[in-house]
C-alpha cells in the first residue's frame, strides 16, 4: 500500500476533473438567461440599457463556446489552469454586464457566486483563492464604478446605501462562506473517494492472495499420495536393483527428488485442503495467521486469550471464516500497533455467549487525545507523541489509511470499532475488567473490535468432503 499511496492518493487526482462540455453547457444556459434578462429589462421595464456593449459581453461568450466547441473534442478535460482561465473568463464577463448595468443595484449581481463555488468544488487551493479574490475584488469595486439603470423616461432606479451595503456584506459573507463550504466538503469526498480506492485495493490484493493460498494448499494435498506412491515404488526398486549400481542411483535419485519436491510443496502452503476446512478455522487461529507478518518487526507480539495466556481447548473455541476482510482488518491493526510500540504489542481474544471481541494494544504513545474522535477518518496525521519526532521510521509518513482500511473492512463483516489509549503504568487497571488486566502493559493505544457472536462465528459442519475442482475458463 505505501506505492500506490505515493503516486495515486495525492491532491494533483483532481486537477482534471471538469470535462469542458460541462462547462459549455452551463455557459449556454447563462447566456440564454442574460438575453432573457435584458430582453424583459428593455422591453418590459422600459429601462434605457446599453444594447450595443451588453450584446458585445454576451457575444464573446457565445464565440468563447463556439472556438471551444469546434476545435476541442467533447470529451476533454480541462487542466487546472484551463479551468481558472475558464472560470475567470466566465467572472470577468459577468462583472462587465454589471457594470453597464447597475452594479450592486443590479439583483444579478448574486451569479458572482457560482464561479467562486465552482472553483472551491474543482480546483486546487491556490486557484480557488485566485478566483474568490478577483470577486471579492469586483464586488468591491461595483458600489464605486457602474453605470447607473435608467428609465427611458430619465428617472434613475438605484436602491438606497443601505442596502447596497447590505447587498456587498451578504455577497462578501457568501463568497468566502460558500466557497469554504464547498471546498471543504468536496475535499472531504475527494478523500473518502481516493481511500475507499485504497481500500478496494488492499481487499483485492487480500482476495488474491487468499485464492493463491488455497491453490497451493490444494496443489499440496493432492499431490501428496502420488508422491508417496512415486517415493515407494522407487524405494523398492533401488533394493531389487542392488546388482546393479547404475540403475540402483537412478532409482535413488528419484527418491530423493520426489522427498525434495514434497519439502517444496510443504513449505509452499500450509497443510489442508481448498474446502469448508481450509476456508474456516478457529478464531484464535485466523487471528494468529493475521498477525504473523509483523510477528519480527521489533515487537514482540503477545496473544492472549479471554484473560490468558493459555491457550483454550479447541471445542471451546469459536469458529470462523478466513475472510480477506477479516484477516487484512485485524493485521493492519497489528501493523499500526507493531509501527508505534516500544517493545510489545498484546493481541487478545475475548469471546463469551453473545459477543465477540478481539482487542488490539500497544506500549507506545497512544493516539493524541485531539484526535480520539477521528481516529479512522482517511488522511488523518499520523500518530505520534506530542513533540516527538519518531526518528526511528523515518520514511513512515502516515496518511491514516491503514487505520481506515482496517476500520472499513472489519465494519463490512458486521463489527464496531473502538478506539481509546490505555491506562498509563497501570493506572485504574483495578477498575477494569479481567481481559484488560491481562493486558496491563498496554498503556499506548488500544483498539477494541467487536461483534456480535451470531455475525461472525460459523458452526462446524462435520465433513468436509473432497477438494473441489478449481473453475478454469476457457
Amino acid at each position: 500500500m505505501a506505492e500506490p499511496s505515493k503516486t495515486i492518493f495525492h491532491d494533483n487526482a483532481r486537477s482534471e476533473w471538469v470535462r469542458l462540455r460541462t462547462l459549455i453547457n452551463l455557459r449556454w444556459l447563462a447566456i440564454a438567461g442574460q438575453c432573457v434578462a435584458i430582453a424583459v429589462a428593455y422591453y418590459v421595464l422600459d429601462l434605457d440599457l446599453h444594447l450595443g456593449l451588453s450584446v458585445a459581453a454576451i457575444g464573446a461568450s457565445i464565440i468563447f463556446n463556439l472556438s471551444a466547441s469546434f476545435i476541442l473534442p467533447e470529451n476533454k478535460r480541462l487542466s487546472q489552469k484551463e479551468t481558472t482561465l475558464t472560470l475567470l473568463f466566465d467572472l470577468g464577463q459577468l462583472v462587465f454586464l454589471l457594470y453597464l448595468n447597475g452594479g450592486l443595484h443590479n439583483p444579478f449581481a448574486l451569479l458572482i457566486l457560482a464561479p467562486v463555488t465552482i472553483s472551491a468544488t474543482v480546483l486546487r487551493v491556490n486557484a480557488t483563492l485566485l478566483v474568490g479574490g478577483v470577486a471579492l475584488w469586483a464586488i468591491s469595486l461595483l458600489p464605486f464604478f457602474y453605470i447607473p439603470l435608467r428609465l427611458n423616461s430619465g428617472e434613475t432606479v438605484e436602491l438606497p446605501q443601505l442596502f447596497v451595503a447590505g447587498y456587498w456584506v451578504a455577497l462578501f459573507i457568501g463568497i468566502l462562506f460558500l466557497g469554504g463550504y464547498a471546498r471543504r466538503v468536496t475535499s472531504e469526498t475527494f478523500s473518502m473517494s481516493q481511500a475507499l480506492s485504497a481500500t478496494q485495493m488492499a481487499l483485492a490484493r487480500e482476495h488474491q492472495l487468499t485464492l493463491l493460498g488455497g491453490v497451493v494448499a490444494a496443489a499440496a494435498h493432492e499431490m501428496g499420495t502420488p508422491l508417496a506412491t512415486i517415493k515407494l515404488v522407487a524405494s523398492e526398486l533401488a533394493e531389487e536393483l542392488e546388482d546393479k549400481p547404475e540403475l540402483r542411483e537412478d532409482a535413488e535419485l528419484i527418491t530423493s527428488q520426489a522427498e525434495r519436491l514434497r519439502e517444496i510443496l510443504r513449505d509452499m502452503g500450509r497443510a489442508g485442503k481448498d474446502d469448508l476446512h481450509l476456508k474456516m478455522a478457529p478464531l484464535t487461529a485466523v487471528v494468529q495467521e493475521a498477525a504473523e507478518p509483523h510477528e519480527n518487526r521489533g515487537a514482540s507480539i503477545q496473544f492472549l486469550y479471554n484473560g490468558s495466556k493459555t491457550s483454550p481447548s479447541l471445542d471451546s473455541i469459536p469458529l470462523a471464516l478466513r475472510n480477506p476482510e477479516l484477516i487484512h482488518g485485524v493485521r493492519n491493526l497489528v501493523q499500526n500497533a507493531v509501527d508505534f510500540a516500544k517493545s510489545t504489542v498484546w493481541v487478545q481474544t475475548v469471546w463469551s455467549e453473545t459477543s465477540i471481541r478481539i482487542v488490539v494494544g500497544d506500549d507506545g504513545p497512544g493516539y493524541p487525545s485531539e484526535l480520539l474522535g477521528r481516529i479512522g477518518d482517511p488522511f488523518l496525521s499520523k500518530r505520534k507523541a506530542v513533540g516527538v519526532k519518531d526518528v526511528s521510521r523515518p520514511e513512515y509518513e502516515g496518511m491514516g489509511l491503514g487505520l481506515f482500511i482496517a476500520k472499513t473492512m472489519l465494519e463490512r463483516t458486521g463489527a464496531e470499532l473502538t478506539f481509546t489509549n490505555g491506562a498509563p503504568d497501570g493506572y485504574q487497571l483495578k477498575n477494569q475488567s479481567a481481559t484488560m488486566q491481562a493486558m496491563e502493559g498496554a498503556t499506548g493505544a488500544i483498539v477494541n473490535v467487536r461483534w456480535a457472536r451470531k455475525d461472525i462465528e460459523v458452526e462446524h459442519s462435520g465433513g468436509f468432503g473432497e477438494n473441489q475442482r478449481i473453475p478454469v475458463d476457457g
